[in-house]
């Protein structure tokens, strides 16, 4: 058989996708912080892409032709005039105004101080115990030794590596290393630099001067007990009665088990909508949250140039063209990204609007099809759409994934989303008797009498989703 070669025609159809759609459908999925700060990069990279600062009583409308980008919708958006001095110090122009003195105002750039310098930074756990090490006035040796210490606890306050191993690195003898770290371990907070939760807790103990009772047996000896509640193991243990062991157990309880908790260095996160969702009289209105976004444009003085017949050299003028039709493309996107979101929502609201009336226990079934169907859109575009998007509701603040669930059977009548069953499990534990708490299978049986079909291991599910305790960890007496 001989090998040859041969030339062939073949027509295929192939789907590329160009840098323009690729970035369309990565400005779907960010996230409002995201967005602001990728229009905050392309503003840096794109010398033609400028961003449009509002002044008051002065406003001029500019438009991108067909000639400069094709199929891109004119904009308008206001312009800043260019004989307004920006680097005019107007806060000391004004001070200087309302002084009797001859008035003045300075154009040099001064160095201010940052706002950071202005605020006390937050202590951390490890600068807090630096200090009282320090405070002991320590040997060279004990500094060492505290300081391998203090570098090797995680966030709760625990040593996080065998004591023979600060014993080896620091090179000191054992008891030494030991009988520093008996004195950290009564450093504040009280409890930090234990090995366990039940050095912790015994450190805690006796500080408070519990000595020689059944607090410290029970912490010593009948953890396990605790855990699973089974007071009556730990009466027979020790030889108590229940009143006496639950007023122990009841001082155990406010013994803090993290003690490093108060420094921790996490910081909260506050969730921005995206979209606002009022009820205004008999019906709701649906705004998008534009406050913080920046406003976009092409700069004029590089549309006017390529206009002009100025003598500008291809390169500059092909780069230039370049320019404007990346930063045309990225304001139609954001604007056709603001219309789907506003679209997916009100779609979202024709479905569930009996969420938005009456609450969580009216939230019915829907799947990412339902939205697609409706607005004529593949789900892989709606699922990107309602990724790390929030929507302020006269209901709460929820992402816009919340509001697509599974459906549950019920025995009569059509089928209700699972958020809805998670929120009447929590409401049936809610209301239990907390010296009698229901079991799985009792919480099923009381879901069927409300016509609501799930078995036990679904509501086990549902229960550990919801970061409930099992019901014989919930028993108080």
């Amino acid at each position: 058989m001989a090998l040859e070669l041969r030339q062939q025609l073949k027509l295929t159809q192939q789907l590329i996708l160009t840098p323009q759609l690729q970035m369309s459908i990565k400005l779907l999925q960010l996230s409002r912080l995201e967005l602001i700060e990728m229009i905050s990069q392309q503003l840096e990279e794109n010398p033609v892409l400028e961003e449009v600062q509002e002044v008051a009583g002065e406003e001029q409308s500019t438009e991108l032709s067909e000639a400069e980008v094709t199929d891109i919708a004119s904009t308008k958006e206001l312009t800043i005039d260019e004989n307004t001095h920006a680097d005019i110090d107007w806060s000391n122009y004004i001070d200087e105004y309302n002084s009797p003195d001859k008035i003045h105002f300075e154009t040099e750039k001064k160095d201010t101080p940052n706002f950071e310098s202005f605020i006390a930074p937050k202590e951390s756990l490890k600068e807090h115990l630096l200090w009282q090490v320090l405070m002991t006035c320590p040997t060279k040796e004990q500094e060492e030794i505290g300081s391998l210490i203090i570098g090797n606890l995680n966030r709760d306050g625990y040593l996080d590596i065998p004591l023979d191993e600060i014993i080896k690195t620091s090179g000191a003898a054992p008891q030494k290393v030991k009988q520093f770290l008996s004195i950290m371990q009564t450093f504040d907070p009280i409890g930090v630099c234990a090995r366990d939760l039940r050095e912790c807790l015994l450190i805690q103990a006796r500080h408070l001067g519990l000595n020689s009772t059944i607090v410290i047996d029970i912490i010593k000896n009948h953890l396990h007990h605790l855990e699973n509640k089974n007071y009556k193991a730990i009466c027979r243990a020790l030889k108590a009665d229940i009143e006496e062991v639950i007023s122990a157990i009841d001082i155990i309880k406010g013994l803090e088990p993290k003690p490093g908790r108060q420094f921790s260095e996490e910081e909260p996160i506050y969730i921005n909508p995206d979209i606002f969702v009022y009820k205004v009289e008999n019906d709701f209105v649906i705004m998008l949250n534009d406050d913080g976004m920046p406003k976009l444009r092409v700069n004029s003085f590089y549309k006017s140039s390529m206009n002009s017949d100025l003598n500008i050299p291809n390169k500059a003028k092909d780069y230039i063209q370049e320019k404007m039709r990346s930063a045309a493309w990225l304001i139609r996107s954001i604007h056709q990204r603001q219309k789907t979101i506003y679209k997916v929502m009100e779609s979202i609201l024709h479905f569930q609007h009996d969420f938005f009336e009456k609450g969580i226990s009216r939230l019915k079934p829907m799947v990412l099809r339902d939205v697609a169907r409706d607005i004529n859109m593949h789900e892989s575009t709606i699922s990107r759409v309602t990724t790390n998007k929030y929507a302020f509701t006269p209901q709460g603040i929820f992402e816009l994934k919340y509001f697509f669930n599974s459906s549950i059977n019920r025995i009569h009548g059509e089928a209700i989303a699972s958020a809805s069953v998670q929120d009447k499990i929590k409401q049936i534990i809610g209301s239990e008797d907390p010296r009698k708490p229901y079991s799985d299978s009792k919480i099923s049986k009381i879901l069927k009498e409300a016509n609501i079909d799930i078995a036990r291991r679904t509501v086990a599910k549902y229960r550990e989703m919801l970061r409930v305790l099992p019901s014989n960890k919930r028993k108080q007496f």
